[in-house]
């Protein structure tokens, strides 16, 4: 690490102790002046838990007299001036004052970090220096101040939409609660919208809102309300910029304003993904710092008609029952996705039809490694930087695989499935915490298209119970998955519109008997498309993948603290 020059450097009171307290334009670091060896009451405080490597004096060693503590600049929140003879801060919150600092060091500021706790949780915590001139006490609160003013990737102005009626109808609560007071901490601004029906956020992003003056929008909800801005942001830029989002092989323009994420919803794979944990303060923090990470995102058509965006999971078969079944019990709240994953799983309906791809060639990584996408993720950056190049696919023939063929650079796949998944992330949730795969990167341009062909029900059990276990999942005789940059499916029974009519109507006259009657072992003929936790109206489709579309305020999941093994810290 380079040597950054001072900008300032003092000796402050902190907890009757005396610290040398110095900044630089990239981090605050604070050490106990050494006396005499004692133990520093408090125990020791550790705001760095990041996963990499810190100079040695941000660490502190058993020989050591004193105690070295930092946090980067980047990561502080705010700064503010603190009122010693009242004994409370500007926000109101009452603090204790020692009898020496008020005495001696009779003025003092607050600085307001991000502290790294447990599993990829980040807390707000504090720390408060005292000093012997008020004049000082400025000198630091200022200089805090620009160096923050010039961190430019930090949101100013957002635009918030609340879910009220996802996950446990928390939303609102949480975000009054956890949210709004950090951000009004970091001096943030907000505008707030209640959604009061379906889509309400998608439609006001693409037709109302006034994008120029804020930098990001934020929504308080689960991963239905993130696809809902998804939808409104994107189609809002296309629009724009003149693209035609119909045409399965136009070329989609970035969306420049970063979403944020504020989990209060069933399942928040999205955050799962992005952050690590579906923590409300975490997600919060993420977006004060202005962290950034770029996604890909899908886009679904049907004969040369935009379908729907998708940032997640296309899963057809398995999954597309399960969602489907699960609609009509709605009335079972949330236990109606175990009930229905439970009859869809014993019915075991497999699906024919021919599935057709683009192999992702000449990049780095492949479905089955080892390697998992993490904060500043190389794969992503190398495979993104060859997406934008335009570089030509290569694909050579399999000899080993008998039911397939090439067709300029396609291959095609015809076949009965139990189930056709499409992962553009690891798709991780607390039920499933490798997710359905666990190699599946967020901004690499691909997607991992996985196939599970027919096969016994104890053999797609055993697939399933991979979803939650270490094995390799993939590592069975009827699993297949390829990371592929387009795809398409057509059912062998839906090969024309009128095919499709008729099969409605005639679903329409014996679909309740069905129902009603399974005994009778009739198998569908088709099933459906769950895009994202929504259904499809059709099951003939192509899908591509647009690298890095969005930037969500996000950093990827951080590899695991280096200070993860030490006993649980006490603030200063």
């Amino acid at each position: 690490m380079e040597k950054q020059p001072r900008l300032l450097a003092s000796q402050l009171l902190l907890k009757n102790s005396l610290f040398e307290v110095s900044l630089n334009r990239v981090l605050l670091t604070w050490k106990e002046v050494a006396t005499k060896k004692k133990r520093v009451s408090g125990g020791m405080h550790h705001p760095f838990k990041v996963g990499f490597c810190f100079p040695k004096f941000l660490r502190r060693d058993k020989g050591e007299s004193g105690t070295s503590h930092g946090v980067s600049v980047s990561e502080i929140l705010a700064v503010r001036e603190l009122d010693v003879d009242s004994g409370t801060k500007d926000d109101g919150r009452w603090q204790k004052m020692p009898q020496k600092s008020t005495e001696a060091y009779p003025y003092a500021f607050t600085v307001s970090y991000v502290e790294r706790a447990w599993q990829h949780r980040w807390r707000c915590s504090d720390v408060t220096f005292h000093c012997l001139e008020g004049a000082l006490c400025q000198q630091w609160v200022q200089t805090i101040r620009e160096q923050l003013t010039a961190l430019t990737s930090r949101p100013k102005h957002l635009l918030v939409y609340i879910n009220p009626y996802g996950g446990k109808q928390q939303g609102e609560r949480i975000y009054e609660q956890k949210v709004a007071p950090l951000f009004t901490l970091a001096s943030i601004s907000t505008h707030v919208i209640v959604t009061e029906h379906a889509n309400h956020a998608r439609d006001h992003l693409r037709t109302e809102a006034e994008l120029k003056k804020y930098d990001g929008v934020v929504c308080v909800g689960g991963d239905g309300m993130f696809s809902e801005m998804v939808h409104g942001l994107v189609s809002r830029t296309q629009r724009d910029n003149g693209v035609d989002q119909n045409s399965p092989e136009e070329k989609l323009v970035p969306c420049t304003l970063r979403i944020g994420i504020i989990p209060a919803g069933s399942t928040d794979c999205i955050c799962y993904a992005t952050v690590g944990i579906n923590d409300p303060v975490t997600s919060a923090l993420h977006i004060i710092v202005g962290d950034a990470q770029a996604m890909d995102v899908c886009s679904v058509h049907h004969n040369n008609t935009f379908l729907r965006y998708s940032v997640s999971l296309l899963g057809y078969g398995f999954y597309g029952d399960v969602l489907a079944d699960s609609e009509r019990k709605r009335w079972m709240g949330p236990a109606r996705y175990d009930f229905s994953g439970f009859k869809t799983f014993l019915t075991h309906h497999y699906y024919e039809g021919t599935v057709s791809f683009l192999p992702a060639t000449d990049i780095l990584g492949t479905p089955r490694d080892k390697t998992r996408c993490r904060a500043g993720c190389f794969i992503c950056q190398h495979n993104g930087q060859l997406y934008s190049e335009d570089a030509p696919e290569i694909c050579e023939t399999d000899p080993d695989v008998p039911d397939s063929e090439y067709k300029g650079g396609w291959r095609v796949i015809r076949g009965k499935f139990l189930a056709i998944n499409a992962a553009s992330m690891s798709c991780a949730c607390p039920r499933s915490p490798k997710g359905l795969s666990p190699a599946a990167h967020l901004a690499d341009g691909t997607t991992d298209l996985i196939l599970v062909r027919k096969c016994s029900r104890f053999n797609f059990l055993r697939h399933l119970l991979r979803h939650t276990s270490k094995y390799d999942q993939f590592d069975m005789t009827f699993v297949e998955v390829h990371r592929v940059r387009r795809f398409r499916f057509t059912p062998r029974y839906c090969q024309s519109d009128s095919e499709l009519d008729l099969r409605e109507n005639g679903k329409k006259l014996f679909s309740q008997i069905c129902r009603d009657h399974p005994a009778c072992s009739c198998s569908p003929a088709y099933s459906s498309w769950n895009c994202d936790g929504e259904i499809l109206p059709h099951a003939a489709i192509e899908v591509g993948v647009h690298c890095q579309l969005i930037k969500l305020f996000a950093r990827g999941i951080e590899e695991q603290p280096v200070f993860e093994d030490l006993p649980n810290p006490c603030a200063v």
